[in-house]
C-alpha cells in the first residue's frame, strides 16, 4: 500500500512540483465522494456528518460532490439514495445487489474498488466506524493508494491537495498528511468530529447504478444468522447531548460514583478519561478521546480530569465546557469555557443536590433539546 506523505507540512511550492508529478492516468480524477454506510437499513450519522465536510471540499475544488451507496435492493436503499441530496449531494452511484444485503468486506471492497476505478473520484471519504475502517483499508490497499485515517480536519490546500489533519505520536501532535501522487486521496474520520449539517429537502438528483461483477458463490464468507447484541449495555456517549465525565483527580472509584450520580440527575451520558479506563474502574466504551468516543454535547462537564490533547481531541466540539479540577495550571482550563477550581469530590454533591431540587423528571428528559 502507498504510504501517504508522513512529513510536516511542506511548503506550498514544493506541493505544487510534487503535484505536477502525478501520473497522467492520476490527472482525470475529479469530484468528491463520501461514502454512506448502511447497516440493518440504517445510514450511520457520521455519513451524514462527512456530506456536510465533503461538500466544502467540492465547492472549493469547484466539482460535484458524490454520495456512494452500496447495499441491497429495497425500500431502505432508495430512501437513503433520496436523503443524501437532501444533505448536499449533487449526484449518488449506487451499486445494489441482494449478496451487498449484509455488511462483508469481499463483496464490499469489490464494489467500491470497482466504482472508484470506473468513475475516478480525487477525494474518498468514509466514517472511522467499524465498518468504515474494515472497508476504507481494504479499498486502499486495493488501489495502492494513501489513507489518512481517524481524521479531526480536512481542508483543501491552494494547489488542491487534499490536507488531512489527525493526531500523531499518541495525540501530543497533530500532523497533516499529504497523498500528493496516487489517487484517490482517502481519510476516514469518527463520528461526532465533524458538525451535523442542515437538513434541506431536496428532490432526488442525477443517480448512477453500478452493476455489482460478482456472486455469492464468488464470497467465501457467509452470513448464517444475524443476532443483535441487545444484552450489553452499550454507552450513547457519541451522540448525547449532555455529557458528565470523570478524571483521575477524582481519587478513587468510590468517588467517581459522584459523576454518575450528577448524570443521572441531568439525564445526561457519563464517561471518563483513559487513565480510569486503564485503571479498571470505567469499561471502554466510556472512554472519551482520541483513543475512545469523540463527543459533541451542548454541556460537557469534567471533574478532575487534567486535559492532555489526548483529552481535547475527543471533546473540542462541545457547544458548553465545564471544567472542575483542583489545578489553576490544568491544560484542559486553556479550552474550557467555563474554569472552576476546587476539588470536584466536594462540588459535584452540591451539584448534584441543586439539580435534583430545581429539575422534575420531565425537564430532566428535556434539559438538551
Amino acid at each position: 500500500m502507498a504510504e501517504p506523505t508522513k512529513t510536516p507540512t511542506p511548503a506550498p511550492a514544493s506541493r505544487a512540483a510534487a503535484k505536477k508529478e502525478l501520473p497522467e492516468h492520476f490527472k482525470a480524477y475529479k469530484h468528491v465522494w463520501v461514502f454512506i454506510e448502511m447497516e440493518r437499513g440504517h445510514v450511520h450519522p457520521v455519513s451524514w456528518e462527512l456530506m456536510g465536510s465533503g461538500r466544502k471540499l467540492a465547492d472549493k475544488l469547484g466539482v460535484d460532490l458524490a454520495a456512494v451507496l452500496i447495499g441491497g435492493p429495497g425500500e431502505a436503499l432508495n430512501a437513503a439514495v433520496a436523503e443524501s441530496f437532501c444533505y448536499g449531494a449533487d449526484l449518488a452511484y449506487v451499486c445494489a445487489d441482494p449478496v451487498l444485503t449484509d455488511y462483508r468486506n469481499e463483496p464490499y471492497s469489490r464494489a467500491l474498488t470497482d466504482m472508484v476505478n470506473t468513475y475516478k473520484p480525487e477525494i474518498l471519504l468514509l466514517g472511522a466506524s467499524t465498518l468504515g475502517r474494515d472497508l476504507a483499508g481494504a479499498v486502499a490497499t486495493t488501489l495502492l493508494t494513501g489513507l489518512t485515517a481517524d481524521c479531526t480536519e480536512l481542508e483543501v490546500d491552494s494547489d488542491g491537495s487534499l490536507a488531512a489533519t489527525r493526531p500523531t505520536f499518541g495525540g501530543s501532535l497533530l500532523c497533516t498528511i499529504y497523498t500528493l501522487n496516487f489517487r484517490p486521496q482517502m481519510a476516514t474520520v469518527r463520528p461526532r468530529v465533524m458538525p451535523m449539517p442542515e437538513r434541506v429537502e431536496k428532490p432526488i438528483g442525477r443517480v448512477i447504478e453500478h452493476k455489482l461483477d460478482m456472486s455469492e458463490s464468488d464470497i467465501i464468507t457467509k452470513i448464517l444468522a444475524f443476532v443483535p447484541d441487545r444484552d450489553k449495555a452499550t454507552s450513547n456517549l457519541a451522540f448525547a447531548d449532555v455529557v458528565v465525565a470523570g478524571g483521575l483527580g477524582l481519587g478513587s472509584l468510590e468517588n467517581y460514583q459522584l459523576v454518575k450520580h450528577l448524570a443521572g440527575v441531568l439525564g445526561a451520558e457519563y464517561g471518563c478519561s483513559r487513565p480510569l479506563v486503564q485503571k479498571g474502574w470505567v469499561s471502554a466504551d466510556r472512554q472519551i478521546g482520541q483513543t475512545g468516543k469523540t463527543i459533541r454535547p451542548k454541556l460537557y462537564i469534567a471533574a478532575g480530569i487534567s486535559g492532555a490533547i489526548q483529552h481535547r481531541v475527543g471533546v473540542d466540539g462541545s457547544d458548553l465546557i465545564v471544567a472542575i479540577n483542583t489545578d489553576k495550571n490544568a491544560p484542559i482550563f486553556d479550552f474550557a469555557h467555563l474554569a472552576i477550581v476546587t476539588d470536584a469530590v466536594r462540588l459535584l454533591p452540591a451539584l448534584t443536590e441543586a439539580f435534583r431540587k430545581r429539575l422534575s423528571p420531565h425537564t430532566r428528559d428535556r434539559i438538551a433539546s
